[in-house]
């Protein structure tokens, strides 16, 4: 119901964490949904049948390595993967950092590469790095080098 709610009722444009949620929600209607967490070799064959079943699955890509995997693994019936490169911008959990000369590299590769196959959507940041703030100035503060740093790479 929350979801609904957060979505105005369109059943699209969610955020998820885990693949649990990925299911719960595409049972439950919703048809654009992001899983928020760079595809593992060993989830993939679960994200693809997710792909397929949906309207928009849209997966995290943070490294070459997993940009190989997915043009290795097409998607068929005139499906593509649709990525989000995720940048690392301080919370050291998953993504490649920004400033990283392979960052932009990468965002070509997937940009450039096959687009029928992999298609770039665009970057994501999570600022997780703000779970141990204690303050709202703080939480501010990274808030606002996160989008500064996003948008120093876009605009790269």
């Amino acid at each position: 119901e929350g979801a609904e709610l957060a979505t105005g009722g369109t059943r699209r444009g969610i955020v998820v964490s885990t693949l649990a949620e990925a299911r719960f929600f595409a049972a439950g209607g919703f048809d654009d949904i992001l899983y928020a967490f760079p595809v593992p070799r060993w989830r993939l064959a679960e994200c693809s049948a997710l792909a397929q079943r949906l309207q928009e699955f849209q997966v995290l890509l943070d490294s070459p390595q997993g940009l190989e995997m997915l043009l290795q693994s097409p998607l068929p019936a005139g499906k593509r993967w649709l990525v989000w490169l995720k940048l690392d911008c301080g919370n050291g959990r998953a993504g490649i950092r920004p400033t990283d000369p392979e960052a932009l590299a990468l965002a070509r590769a997937i940009a450039q590469g096959s687009p029928e196959l992999v298609t770039l959507v665009g970057v994501y940041a999570h600022c997780g790095n703000t779970y141990g703030c204690r303050d709202i100035p703080a939480v501010q503060a990274i808030a606002r080098d996160t989008t500064a740093a996003v948008l120093e790479f876009v605009t790269a």
